[in-house]
């Protein structure tokens, strides 16, 4: 008796980097988690995947560049944003995508966080929340709840954390969302319709980190974690922001929180440029390279 040997495709597969799998993140850590789900809402879109590019900056949650088998950039700590602008503005066509961490996208790099949502620029950013600087020690982030224990705050945190859902509404962002690792299927609804969307667009995802912000609190390991997400997780969708903020064993507000139609940077400069924008810059006037008596 013959048998045929079965063959499974996974579809998320041909978006990734299969030289590079399997990945550093640590076991129970809820970043590739919100990979699979980026990965769905790619699938499910009309999108020129030749087109489109993924920028990260340092940060466990900044591999994800690597890893995604579309064109990307891996850019240094806290400046995944202004590179993902110049990317957008040097080639309106390009569908740019910011996928980074807390500590990347909030602490070291929180003035290009505000001024990119001010702008409005075209750039959807997902922000992978651990709480924590996990790939560099576990220290304590703007984002680390306060009392938390970390490298650098061995007697509990004495700042408050920062909410950065009203943090991006307040700048003027158009699009708002928080799920949790928990929230896969929500999760790739939210980054779908973002992907549709036209401004800037800010994704919160909040992920467990069993090797440091876990262990260093006594939180048990991943799966206490998304028992945790479940059992504390509310959703409300158009909560106002300044509702959302998280409290050590408080209730998780999670949902689309903002979702409003703005003008984006592009279209404000091209606008107000009328007759004098021009979408390629034009070449220099070329000189006969023989009696020119021009400065070349």
């Amino acid at each position: 008796m013959s048998t045929t040997e079965l063959k499974v495709h996974n579809p998320v597969e041909d978006l990734l980097r299969q030289d590079r799998v399997p990945t550093i993140w640590c076991p129970g850590c809820g970043i590739g988690t919100t990979v699979n789900s980026f990965a769905h809402a790619l699938l499910g879109q009309q999108i020129n995947l030749q087109k489109t590019a993924i920028v990260s900056g340092i940060g466990c949650s900044g591999r994800v560049s690597g890893y995604m088998n579309v064109d990307s950039f891996h850019t240094t700590h806290g400046r995944a944003i202004p590179f993902a602008t110049g990317l957008k503005l040097a080639n309106p066509e390009l569908t740019v995508i910011v996928y980074s961490g807390d500590g990347d996208l909030t602490s070291i790099g929180g003035n290009h966080l505000i001024h990119a949502a001010r702008r409005n620029m075209d750039l959807m950013v997902v922000c992978v929340n651990n709480m924590i600087y996990a790939m560099t020690g576990g220290q304590a982030a703007a984002t680390t709840p306060g009392a938390s224990n970390s490298t650098t705050t061995p007697y509990g945190a004495f700042e408050p954390e920062l909410n950065m859902v009203q943090l991006v509404d307040a700048a003027g962002a158009c699009f708002v969302a928080r799920w949790t690792a928990f929230h896969v299927m929500q999760l790739e609804r939210t980054m779908a319709k973002a992907l549709k969307k036209k401004g800037f667009r800010f994704i919160e995802v909040l992920s467990p980190c069993p090797t440091y912000y876990q262990r260093k609190n006594n939180m048990g390991d991943a799966l206490a974690a998304m028992v945790d997400y479940k059992k504390r997780s509310k959703i409300k969708n158009g909560c106002p922001t300044w509702e959302t903020a998280l409290e050590p064993g408080g209730e998780i507000v999670v949902g689309e929180f903002v979702d409003r139609e703005r003008e984006d940077y592009l279209t404000r400069m091209r606008r107000q440029l009328g007759s004098h924008y021009t979408e390629f810059p034009p070449q220099p006037e070329e000189h006969e390279s023989e009696g020119c008596e021009k400065e070349c």
